[in-house]
């Protein structure tokens, strides 16, 4: 199917001066606000240092110089800006044939064809169930290893396993000393929850005395010293977190390839450590911590402590080991770690140490960093007993649903419940990823589930009223003809459709499924205006077709812009 965009930045790229590349013409080119300036903008306004010209000069002379591509009508120049319009009737022609013909693949690309991209995310510590800031890095970690696979990589989804240090010890401490050695399955309670009840009860117990903190630090050092004891009660419990985790997992969507564990990488950076030592990157400061040094680089970045002064390690020890490990067993092309904004300076120093020691890959490594998810009340902390789990979040999310669901509909027990789930799972996923995701955001539950506005239950309904539509259609001999669809809501809709390739690849490039998010919500306020104002079924022969092909090409773009989300649709709402 034709690019218009490419067809207009390739026509653009033979009027400009060589050294202005396709791409970066490409990149430029905007979606005018209103579709009666045009349906592609180019602004001048980053060539008048080059062509020493005025932008409103460039735009003017431009007009004169650019071979209209096939399908583009016409050309104008308005102020600093050359607008492109596409013919109606070759863009509806052209997009929506393209679409049926491609199906699920219409908006694939070739971006990272061959690529092989670690995408790490979740990473739980296994004292604590996953809490409502996990399912917004699950949400990223899985839309952006589907965004990427849409490109042609060949993603490993990895999840990092924080099982070993301080916290784990701490509720190791708390059941030793409080329970009555009972199991989660005889308590009823839900593995990791149960454990992270005494992670809880460690916290409490701590505020009363202080001999319980260095009791932990004990077990902590009793298990890097191997202790059977100790490490038999850590291997229980961490396997109680896990098994709830992995509940978890499978009702919320998220999927690993490879599962990593802090146990299993945190004594193994010695070779690193000798070598940044002999390299004279790590040294021992006045403490007696070995420590990196950074801040002799004099761009802002402190030193970064390796290992504490007693030997033990710390997380950064673990990331040393195991980021090579990564490198060098899976060849990749690309590290990416989905992890919030609250580890960014981590981060770069972490990728300093890498590049300092000469590691090829060190560019290569990426931190996709993630805002802060709170709620209406505010910021809640897990010791303290008062974070919203991911379990509860999802149940709460699932009530909402079925208020919603039950006020419209009478179904069966099986349908209920599976649509609530689809739902729910919409609601949440949709909404933490429809904010751009360096950003924070309060998570509200109301709003996330509502089937009006800017949600995943909307693009749900969207979906399902359009194949209520071709349900309806009785097939017969009349050939869609696309002229008869002439006004601005049609034409609105077929432009919409036709960015969507675009709007993909630009989504690769950020990894930032927002922009794709934004693009489903357009196109569904834009087919759900359409529906109010066009009898798609009681229109003319060819006309009808027109639209039902048009009706059928929406509830596909919408189906795949969805998947790239992780988010199902359904075909009744």
């Amino acid at each position: 199917m034709a690019d218009f965009r490419d067809l207009v930045a390739k026509a653009l790229g033979k009027a400009l001066p060589p050294a202005i590349t396709n791409e970066q013409v490409s990149k430029s080119i905007e979606t005018p606000p209103d579709r009666k300036m045009g349906d592609y903008a180019f602004p001048c306004f980053s060539l008048s240092p080059l062509l020493k010209k005025s932008p409103q000069e460039i735009a003017k002379e431009l007009k004169g110089k650019v071979g209209l591509p096939k399908g583009i009508e016409r050309v104008e120049a308005a102020g600093p800006y050359l607008n492109f319009f596409v013919s109606k009737k070759g863009l509806a022609k052209e997009t929506i044939s393209g679409i049926l013909a491609e199906k699920d693949k219409y908006g694939r690309n070739s971006l990272r064809k061959g690529d092989r991209i670690l995408v790490e995310y979740s990473s739980p510590n296994t004292n604590k169930p996953l809490h409502i800031g996990h399912t917004r890095n699950d949400s990223l970690g899985m839309a952006v290893s589907k965004i990427l696979e849409n490109s042609g990589a060949k993603v490993v989804r990895a999840n990092l396993l924080n099982d070993r240090g301080i916290h784990i010890c701490q509720s190791m401490l708390a059941y030793m000393r409080w329970s009555s050695r009972e199991s989660p399955k005889v308590a009823g309670i839900k593995g990791d929850r149960f454990v992270g009840n005494y992670y809880t009860m460690f916290a409490q117990k701590a505020k009363e005395d202080d001999s319980f903190k260095e009791q932990a630090q004990r077990y902590l050092r009793q298990w890097e010293a191997g202790d059977k004891e100790i490490r038999k009660l850590w291997k229980t419990m961490s396997g109680w977190a896990l098994e709830g985790f992995k509940q978890t997992y499978k009702e919320f969507g998220s999927e690993f390839d490879v599962w990593f564990k802090e146990s299993e990488f945190y004594n193994k950076a010695k070779p690193i450590i000798d070598e940044g030592i002999e390299k004279k990157i790590f040294r021992k400061n006045e403490q007696g911590a070995l420590v990196a040094d950074l801040d002799s680089d004099k761009d802002g970045i402190p030193n970064k402590t390796v290992l504490r002064s007693d030997g033990t390690s710390i997380y950064l020890t673990n990331d040393l080991a195991l980021t090579k490990h990564k490198f060098q067993k899976y060849r990749l092309d690309e590290a990416i770690w989905v992890v919030a904004s609250e580890q960014n300076l981590y981060f770069r120093q972490l990728f300093r140490i890498f590049e300092k020691l000469g590691y090829k890959w060190s560019g290569k490594c990426k931190h996709l960093s993630y805002g802060m998810v709170f709620l209406p009340e505010g910021r809640l902390k897990s010791r303290e007993g008062r974070i919203i789990e991911a379990d509860e979040l999802l149940e709460m999310v699932k009530a909402l649903a079925r208020k919603e669901i039950e006020k419209r509909h009478k179904l069966p027990k099986h349908v209920l419940e599976m649509r609530i789930s689809t739902i729910a799972l919409a609601a949440i996923k949709f909404f933490m990823l429809r904010i751009d995701a360096s950003k924070d955001m309060v998570f509200d539950m109301k709003k996330a589930v509502s089937f009006d506005g800017e949600t995943g239950p909307y693009v749900q309904y969207t979906y399902a009223r359009a194949k209520s539509i071709l349900r309806k259609y009785k097939k017969n001999h009349a050939s869609p003809d696309y002229s008869l669809m002439d006004s601005g809501q049609e034409h609105r809709l077929v432009s919409l459709l036709a960015e969507f390739p675009s709007v993909v690849e630009q989504s690769t490039r950020t990894l930032s499924p927002h922009t794709i998010c934004h693009c489903l919500i357009s196109l569904s306020e834009a087919f759900n205006s359409f529906y109010h104002s066009f009898p798609v079924l009681e229109a003319e022969p060819g006309l009808r077709e027109a639209r039902v092909e048009l009706v059928e090409a929406v509830s596909q773009v919408l189906k795949n812009g969805l998947a790239l989300l992780n988010i199902d649709v359904l075909e009744e709402m």
